[in-house]
C-alpha cells in the first residue's frame, strides 16, 4: 500500500510540474503573439500631426540613454525607460515641423540624472533658438523639474503650488551598525591608498569619512554650480541672488516664486491652456492641439530610422548603460561579453567608419571593464575613431572603457573619475552560528582552497587579496594613464578613487570637452570624413518593442502618489540592490560610490 501510495503521488507531482510548464509556455506564446498583434496594430496607424500642434512633453517614468520596453518573467512585471536618444531627436524633428507650434512642458518628479536633464534642457534652448516657445507649467517644482523648466521662455506655477528651491544635498545610509547586530562582518581590501574609494564605507563605517566628504562636498559644489548659472542666464538672475534665494527659504509659496522672478506667473490649467492657444495660432484653450510628445518622438525617430537603410550606416553608436557585470548582463546592465561582442561587431563592419560609445555607468566587475577596454584597443587599433560621450555618470569601471577614447566628451554636471579598485568578502559564520545555530567545518588539502563567507581570512589571505587588488589598480592606472597620455603618478595623483564632477574633470586631463551625444556623433562624423548630411547611425543595441512601449504609454494611468517613491523606499531598495550584487559579481570590483541620493 505505501508503495502505491508514493507512486501515486510522485507521477502526480511529476503531472503537476509538467502541466504547469506547459500552462507557462502557452501563456508566454500568447503573451508574445498579443504584443506582436498591437505592434501590428500601431505599425498601421499612423501619426497624424495637425496644424498648430502643441507637444505636450511630461516625461513621467525612467529616462535612460534609449527606449526600450520588456516583460519579466522572474516577477511577472512590465519595465519600460524612454530614450535620451528619442527625445533629443523628437525635439530637432519638432523644431524642422512646420506644424509643431512649440512644446508645452509639463512634468516633475523627474526619473533622471543631472547631465540627462541638461541635455534636454540644451535641446529646448536649441528649440526655441529655431523660432519655436517652449511653455512649462506644473502644480510642483522640485528641483530637477523647475532645472529644467527654467529653459522655457514663459514658466507658470499653480497658484495654490509649489517650488522647491533650497539647493542640493545627498545622504548616506550606513549599515555598520545593523550589520554588528546581525554579527555579519564585512572584510573589505582597497587599493593600498584609495582612500577616496567610498562605495563600502556604509558597510563598515557609521558615517562619511574626511576623504569622502571632502571628495562629496567637492563635486556636489559643482553640480549646484552648473545648475544655477544657467537657471540664472535664462531667469537673468545673478548667481549670487539664487544663492541668496535658496540660504533663506524665501520661496515658500508658488506667489514668492513669482516676487523673486523664478517664475513668470500663478495660473490655473485652464488659463495656461489660453496663453498656448496665443501662442500656437487658434481662438481659445479648447482649440489647443495637443499631441503627446512621447508619441510624436517615437513615431517620427522610428520614420526616419526606417528611411535610412541598413547599408547606408557609417557610424555605430553603442549604448553601456547601467552597472557592469560578467557575462551577458539584462536591461540596465553592461555585460562584458554583450558589449565587447557589440564593439567587435562595429569594429569588423566594413560600412561602419567611426564609433562612439555611449557611457552611462557606475562601473562593476573589473574583469568585464578589462574585456570590453581590450575591444575598444583593438578598434582603435583598426583605425577607426572611437569616440565616448559620457552621460550621468561614467566612472570606475565607467571610466575604465571610456579611458581609451580618441575624445572624450562629458556635460559640465557628469560625475566621473572614481578610478580605483575594491574587494568586499562577508564573513556570516557568527550570524549563522549565533543566530540559527548552524556551524560549519571543513576538510582541505591545501591552505587556502576554501575561501568560504562562513570562515574569516586569515592574515596571510588577507595579504594575497590586497595584492591582487592592487596589481588590479596598478593595472587601471596604467591603461588610463596610456589611454589619457599620462603617467602612473599623474593618473594615481587624481585617482584613489576620488569622485569628480566633469566641470573639475576636464582641468585633469580626465575629459577632453563639453558636450552632448550629438556632439561626439558630429566629431565622430569629423574625423571619419563623414559630412553632417550623410550621416547614418546604426544602434547598439537596435531599437526593440517600440511597440510594446507604446502600448504600455496608453495603457499607463497612474496617479502621482504611486509613481512615485518615497525617499525611504528608494534608498532601501537601492541598499537591498547592492548588497544583491556583491555575491553576483566578481570579488574584485571598480565601482563609484552609488549609494547617494541627491536631492
Amino acid at each position: 500500500m505505501n508503495m502505491t501510495f508514493w507512486k501515486t503521488f510522485w507521477a502526480s507531482l511529476l503531472a503537476s510540474v509538467v502541466s504547469g510548464v506547459i500552462v507557462l509556455l502557452i501563456f508566454f506564446a500568447i503573451l508574445n503573439s498579443m504584443i506582436s498583434g498591437f505592434g501590428t496594430m500601431f505599425e498601421s496607424k499612423q501619426l497624424k500631426v495637425e496644424e498648430n500642434t502643441v507637444l505636450h512633453m511630461e516625461l513621467d517614468g525612467a529616462i535612460g540613454d534609449y527606449t526600450y520596453a520588456a516583460f519579466d518573467p522572474g516577477t511577472f512585471q512590465m519595465s519600460k525607460q524612454f530614450g535620451l536618444t528619442e527625445i533629443l531627436e523628437g525635439i530637432k524633428l519638432a523644431a524642422n515641423d512646420d506644424k509643431v507650434e512649440g512644446i508645452f512642458l509639463n512634468c516633475n518628479n523627474l526619473s533622471a540624472g543631472m547631465a540627462t536633464i541638461k541635455e534636454i534642457r540644451d535641446a529646448l534652448v536649441e528649440f526655441q533658438n529655431e523660432g519655436k516657445f517652449v511653455v512649462s507649467y506644473h502644480e510642483n517644482y522640485d528641483k530637477k523639474a523647475y532645472y529644467l523648466a527654467s529653459a522655457a521662455e514663459e514658466l507658470y506655477v499653480y497658484p495654490s503650488g509649489m517650488l522647491e528651491f533650497l539647493g542640493l544635498g545627498t545622504e548616506i545610509m550606513f549599515l555598520k551598525g545593523a550589520l554588528e547586530k546581525l554579527d555579519v562582518e564585512m572584510q573589505i581590501i582597497r587599493g593600498s591608498n584609495n582612500r577616496f574609494k567610498s562605495a563600502v564605507e556604509p558597510l563598515i563605517y557609521e558615517q562619511m569619512s574626511e576623504a569622502n566628504r571632502l571628495q562629496t562636498q567637492k563635486y556636489i559644489d559643482a553640480l549646484w554650480g552648473v545648475m544655477i548659472t544657467e537657471i540664472g542666464a535664462s531667469r537673468n538672475l545673478k548667481v549670487s541672488r539664487l544663492n541668496e534665494i535658496a540660504d533663506s527659504a524665501y520661496i515658500r509659496k508658488s506667489g514668492d516664486a513669482v516676487k523673486y522672478k523664478m517664475a513668470d506667473g500663478t495660473l490655473y490649467y485652464d488659463q495656461v491652456l489660453d496663453s498656448l492657444a496665443k501662442r500656437s495660432g487658434v481662438d481659445s484653450g479648447a482649440d489647443v492641439e495637443l499631441l503627446s510628445f512621447q508619441k510624436y518622438a517615437m513615431k517620427k525617430t522610428k520614420e526616419e530610422r526606417t528611411l535610412a537603410k541598413l547599408d547606408d550606416k557609417n557610424i555605430a553608436v553603442i549604448f553601456a548603460e547601467g552597472e557592469i557585470v560578467d557575462g551577458v548582463g539584462g536591461n540596465n546592465q553592461i555585460g562584458g561579453t554583450s558589449l565587447s561582442e557589440q564593439i567587435r561587431d562595429a569594429r569588423l563592419d566594413s560600412l561602419i567608419e567611426a564609433v562612439v560609445l555611449r557611457v552611462n555607468s557606475p562601473g562593476g566587475s573589473a574583469l568585464a571593464s578589462d574585456i570590453i577596454w581590450r575591444e575598444v584597443v583593438k578598434t582603435k587599433e583598426a583605425g577607426k575613431p572611437f569616440i565616448v560621450s559620457m552621460g550621468d555618470v561614467a566612472a570606475s569601471g565607467g571610466y575604465y572603457i571610456a579611458c581609451e577614447g580618441d575624445r572624450i566628451f562629458a556635460q559640465e554636471n557628469t560625475i566621473t573619475g572614481s578610478i580605483g579598485v575594491f574587494g568586499i568578502i562577508p564573513f556570516t559564520g557568527d550570524m549563522l552560528k549565533n543566530k540559527l545555530g548552524v556551524t560549519f567545518d571543513r576538510v582541505q588539502t591545501n591552505d587556502h582552497a576554501i575561501l568560504s563567507l562562513n570562515k574569516k581570512l586569515t592574515d596571510s589571505e588577507y595579504k594575497l587579496i590586497q595584492q591582487g587588488v592592487d596589481d588590479i589598480y596598478d593595472d587601471f592606472i596604467s591603461k588610463v594613464g596610456a589611454g589619457r597620455n599620462m603617467t602612473k603618478v599623474e593618473v594615481d595623483s587624481i585617482g584613489q578613487g576620488r569622485v569628480w564632477a566633469g566641470k573639475d574633470a576636464i582641468g585633469i586631463g580626465l575629459i577632453d570637452e563639453f558636450g552632448g551625444l550629438h556632439d561626439a556623433i558630429n566629431y565622430a562624423a569629423e574625423k571619419a570624413g563623414i559630412a553632417e548630411a550623410d550621416i547614418a547611425i546604426k544602434y547598439y543595441p537596435e531599437a526593440k518593442n517600440s511597440e510594446l512601449f507604446d502600448l504600455l504609454e496608453s495603457l499607463e494611468e497612474e496617479d502621482e502618489s504611486a509613481a512615485a517613491q518615497s525617499q525611504l523606499e528608494m534608498q532601501l531598495t537601492d541598499i537591498y540592490n547592492y548588497l544583491k550584487t556583491i555575491g553576483k559579481t566578481s570579488q574584485i570590483q571598480a565601482r563609484v560610490p552609488y549609494l547617494y541620493w541627491i536631492d
